[in-house]
């Protein structure tokens, strides 16, 4: 996961939902009242047993067509930015949960369930306590207290409502081999032990939460195999250790202009066979495009790719029984976070700028309708 670009504008226009003592059943009850559209994403992935999910922003939601597409066609949803650190705690000991809060509304109102996004990674902290850090007023001691207590309050806040947590985030590094990054503001402050802590604290917060190490490039996408070879390495030892780390999230970005993956069934059935479950919890696959408004693919084989690819990764999960969900990352190109980061590229999501399903929403229901059982033959 990197910085997203997020449909801020207009937020302050939200109105507050009001959200009272509920639990994940409610998700479960509340289907039988909101029924997606039988040839939907969600409805076909239902079939299989497979969770379909969105990233979505309260933003977003003031928008009829992202918010219908949101609904219908997914069955859990991740919030990009509200339930980061910055968000939650802009100032210290002050907290706003209301934009997650109109999130999980949202989910609850619509059947849906919700991954939580994210409690340790080295991005988007508020700004005390990274400047606190710095200039030393807040010491090692203090900085794993806070850790703690941010952890055990998010979770305890949400106790109940979530279904899978991304506990820890992006920790490992893009070399080969790979290895937990020494250099990671967690790890560089507080030694790599303390990711077998937060998954503790997590864990007594919420024991019936789902709780995941989440990363990229770690089922395949990095050709090598390094990232994936270290993760699985150290998740199997702590495992060993007593950890309660219960899934690995495979976000899932991908890039046209690079080989796919084809390793990644074989590395999501590894984590699998050390009992985990595992998601694609990010899914995008850019290309190269005229420009960040349009975002038109330049290439007609980059324009074939991108479906073909995000085909390929749906099935990557589909084959794999422990993995339970397949979340992308974003509702349409518009409000994506590629054009952002990767100048030149975009045309990453299921739908484009303009909210109008593109060939990749195609191929990916189409998987899922062979997933759910392809219709019987009789013989000539």
């Amino acid at each position: 996961m990197r910085l997203r670009r997020s449909l801020a504008a207009g937020l302050a226009g939200v109105a507050t939902l009001a959200l009272g003592s509920t639990s994940l059943a409610t998700a479960s009850t509340s289907a039988t009242t909101f029924q997606p559209p039988a040839h939907s994403l969600r409805a076909l992935a239902a079939k299989s047993g497979l969770r379909i999910g969105v990233a979505i922003n309260p933003g977003g939601l003031q928008n009829q067509d992202y918010r219908r597409i949101a609904a219908n066609q997914f069955s859990t949803i991740t919030p990009e930015n509200e339930m980061k650190w910055e968000t939650v705690e802009p100032t210290r000991g002050t907290f706003d949960w209301s934009g997650a809060e109109r999130l999980v509304t949202f989910a609850q109102n619509h059947g849906q369930l919700v991954r939580g996004h994210t409690l340790m990674w080295h991005n988007q902290l508020p700004g005390w306590l990274t400047s606190g850090v710095q200039d030393g007023s807040i010491d090692n001691t203090q900085l794993q207290r806070i850790l703690h207590r941010h952890i055990t309050r998010e979770v305890t806040h949400f106790k109940g409502r979530i279904w899978q947590w991304d506990v820890a985030n992006e920790f490992f590094t893009d070399s080969n081999p790979s290895t937990i990054n020494p250099n990671d503001f967690w790890v560089s402050h507080l030694g790599a032990g303390i990711l077998d802590k937060a998954f503790r604290w997590a864990h007594r917060a919420d024991p019936k939460a789902l709780l995941f190490y989440n990363d990229y490039n770690i089922a395949g996408e990095d050709i090598s195999n390094a990232k994936f070879q270290a993760v699985h390495d150290w998740v199997k030892g702590a495992l060993e250790r007593g950890v309660p780390i219960d899934g690995i999230g495979d976000q899932g970005h991908l890039d046209t202009q690079y080989p796919f993956p084809y390793g990644m069934t074989g590395d999501l059935r590894s984590y699998a066979r050390l009992g985990l479950k595992t998601a694609i919890t990010e899914a995008d696959v850019r290309t190269f495009v005229n420009n960040a408004e349009e975002q038109q693919p330049t290439d007609n084989l980059g324009a074939l790719a991108q479906p073909y690819e995000f085909s390929q990764m749906a099935k990557a999960c589909l084959l794999v029984k422990a993995c339970i969900s397949f979340t992308v990352w974003g509702v349409s190109d518009a409000n994506s976070w590629v054009p952002g980061v990767f100048a030149g590229e975009g045309y990453a999501l299921l739908w484009d700028v303009n909210m109008q399903r593109k060939p990749a929403y195609d191929a990916i229901r189409q998987d899922l309708a062979l997933a759910a059982g392809a219709p019987k033959r009789n013989g000539a």
